[in-house]
């Protein structure tokens, strides 16, 4: 039998649906283990041998009016148009309407799109998935919870969903860990983090949606907290626990993050919300969960960047090359602060000071400052969360990967999204400024047959293929070096105010650049997303360099994402230039020059699937060579298996 009282006494609170609020505002603000472990032993091998592509039947969930969820029948796929989805119920935009557009569906065929499913990364066994929520290791497991649509492959219905491993790879899915079946979450159990206190204890914090659509903060714990697995989950019968202060609107008031300890012996949250254009994140202490106290102040606030969603707080070492515990502070430690910008859907970070005393943030560079700044990713991720590992002493990020291509062939294929590979985050001792993201090290446990490519010249405005022989699951590791006596001669130049963006993508030729890799390239070219630097000189002799990917020619099909991919990438004297990138299938990751920068892309080729997708050397540069030094490996499957029925 569950403990409904896991932490300590409770508050006189009725229980009723009163939304009057738990907290004490000082002002109004202003601005069954072992059978499991058997089982994903012998179902991880068998995964490899069995895949369900076979027709579902799907309900489509739409807004009415008031925001609220409602379910009817889909259209045949072919017939779907694109619409909004999300903003009406008070959350950003979830569909992916934007990049279909009104652009006539492109015939898929079933090779097609079963190419397209992911072999190592994270995804339900079918429909929607959104927001990673509550990450954590407990007990031996790895615990990954996040928002899924259990009936449709587009958003809406959200529950959370629930799966475990043992190494982050290779999951075993469980039962939905919370459903909407309470007044608070009814139109939604959305995004919320987990907290492991002092004896062990979890709790998880996550806000819902009631009935009338008003965003509040609730509190469930494990049924069992002796259950490694942790399956059944209770929600406090006195939810919620929070609710929209006075001067917040009742749709701008989600997503707590993991609570750290204060001086005083607190634990302290924060969550995303917006003042007019300004976001901000609100500050609560709390010593049962249960009571809040909110804080005169706020973390922090950038006007201009609209509502923060999903903001996560954590410390990183300038010193240590290892994570850090949420609550640690002090001499040596700097804190981060991450938002998700409800208005372009994308992540920022900055690195700064934290108060302890008032509970406020304030950025080493303003001038970079969240919102307006630095991202973790350029390219499609959004809604990030990261969760301290004590088993590697590391802090490990995970991030939401949305589709790029219509959601008619979602429907076709019967899913959509799924997780970034989990990433490392460490503070950039180099440069100050930026966090290094890196794919945790289980991933190279799936590194099979590889080769080297040693010094391989590439003379500019050349294209050079290299020898692999199936290019759909890779590991690349490339390092450049440039002509040195080509640096030197470079004059200032027009490209100068080279953006990634803005630019004519690989195709546009400059004196010291692009020169990178095609990958899921076809043999005559006519398919292939290149992955590139391009370096510019300005007039003050001064170089920049940019790391960019580019999705113009990735694809014949007409309804899907074509963006160029990018952003400037510090190169510090001496480093040579260096890519890593995951191919798996439709997904792109790369890390540029240790994961200062990274860019994630969806990519969905025609012609350049199966056995043949191709990789090249390119150089498009007009007065640079460049030598090139790879090493390839190619990738095994992880094992994802679903829930046994026993």
């Amino acid at each position: 039998m569950a403990d409904i009282n896991p932490l300590l006494p409770v508050s006189s609170s009725d229980g009723s649906s009163n939304l009057t609020g738990q907290a004490t505002c000082r002002r109004p603000i202003k601005v069954v283990v072992s059978i499991f472990f058997g089982l994903l032993t012998v179902g991880l091998f068998a995964a490899l041998l069995i895949r369900n592509n076979g027709p579902v039947d799907y309900v489509d969930v739409h807004e009415n009016e008031r925001g609220s969820l409602a379910s009817t029948a889909f259209e045949k796929a072919e017939n779907l148009k694109p619409v909004s989805r999300g903003p009406a119920a008070g959350v950003s935009e979830k569909s992916n309407w934007a990049f279909g557009g009104d652009l006539p569906d492109y015939p898929w065929n079933n090779s097609m799109l079963s190419w397209q499913r992911t072999a190592f990364h994270f995804q339900p066994e079918k429909n929607w998935m959104n927001d990673p929520n509550g990450p954590l290791f407990y007990k031996g497991w790895y615990h990954f919870f996040y928002q899924y649509n259990p009936n449709a492959p587009v958003w809406g219905d959200i529950v959370w969903g629930h799966a475990v491993s043992k190494d982050l790879i290779h999951w075993l899915h469980l039962p939905l860990a919370m459903v909407a079946d309470q007044w608070y979450d009814k139109n939604g159990v959305w995004t919320g983090s987990a907290t492991i206190l002092h004896d062990g204890k979890i709790v998880m914090l996550y806000t819902g949606s009631t009935t009338e659509g008003v965003q509040v903060q609730n509190l469930a714990y494990p049924a069992d907290q002796y259950d490694p697995l942790l399956v059944h989950w209770v929600k406090y019968p006195r939810n919620p626990v929070l609710v929209p202060p006075p001067g917040i609107g009742p749709n701008d008031f989600r997503d707590p993050t993991t609570a750290w300890l204060t001086s005083e012996g607190k634990w302290r949250i924060t969550i995303g919300s917006k003042i007019n254009k300004t976001g901000i994140a609100l500050v609560y202490d709390t010593k049962d969960f249960i009571n809040y106290e909110m804080l005169d102040g706020l973390l922090h606030a950038v006007p201009g960047t609209g509502m923060w969603e999903c903001v996560d707080f954590f410390p990183v070492s300038e010193t240590e090359n290892n994570g850090l515990e949420t609550s640690i502070n002090g001499h040596g430690i700097k804190h981060v602060v991450k938002a998700s910008l409800d208005d372009d859907r994308h992540d920022y970070y900055a690195i700064g000071t934290y108060n302890d005393r008032n509970g406020t943030w304030i950025p080493d560079r303003p001038n970079i400052d969240v919102g307006i700044g630095l991202r973790y990713d350029y390219g499609i991720y959004y809604a990030a969360k990261t969760f301290y590992d004590q088993n590697k002493k590391r802090r490990v990020l995970w991030g939401w990967i949305g589709e790029s291509d219509s959601e008619a062939a979602d429907v076709k294929k019967g899913w959509a999204s799924v997780q970034s590979i989990p990433r490392t985050i460490l503070f950039d001792k180099k440069t100050g400024t930026h966090l290094l993201q890196w794919p945790v090290e289980e991933i190279d446990s799936l590194r099979l047959k590889g080769k080297e490519f040693n010094q391989v010249r590439i003379q500019a405005g050349s294209v050079v293929p290299l020898d692999i022989d199936s290019a759909t699951q890779l590991d690349i590791i490339a390092e450049f070096k440039i002509d040195s006596d080509a640096l030197d001669k470079a004059t200032g130049s027009s490209d100068a105010s080279f953006d990634c963006v803005t630019s004519g993508g690989a195709a546009e030729r400059g004196a010291l650049g692009p020169f990178g890799l095609l990958v899921l390239a076809d043999e005559r070219l006519s398919e292939q997303t290149p992955v590139y630097f391009y370096m510019t000189k300005g007039s003050d002799g001064n170089l920049k360099t940019f790391f960019c990917n580019d999705q113009s020619r990735s694809s014949k099909a007409s309804d899907v994402d074509k963006h160029i991919y990018g952003s400037l990438v510090p190169v510090l004297r001496g480093e040579n230039l260096s890519i890593r990138i995951l191919v798996d299938h439709s997904i792109i990751e790369s890390f540029g020059q240790g994961g200062r920068t990274v860019i994630t892309s969806r990519v969905y080729p025609t012609k350049a699937i199966h056995g043949a997708a191709k990789v090249f050397l390119f150089n498009n540069a007009t007065e640079l060579n460049v030598t090139a030094s790879l090493k390839t490996w190619q990738m095994n499957s992880a094992f994802i298996q679903p829930y046994p029925n026993l």
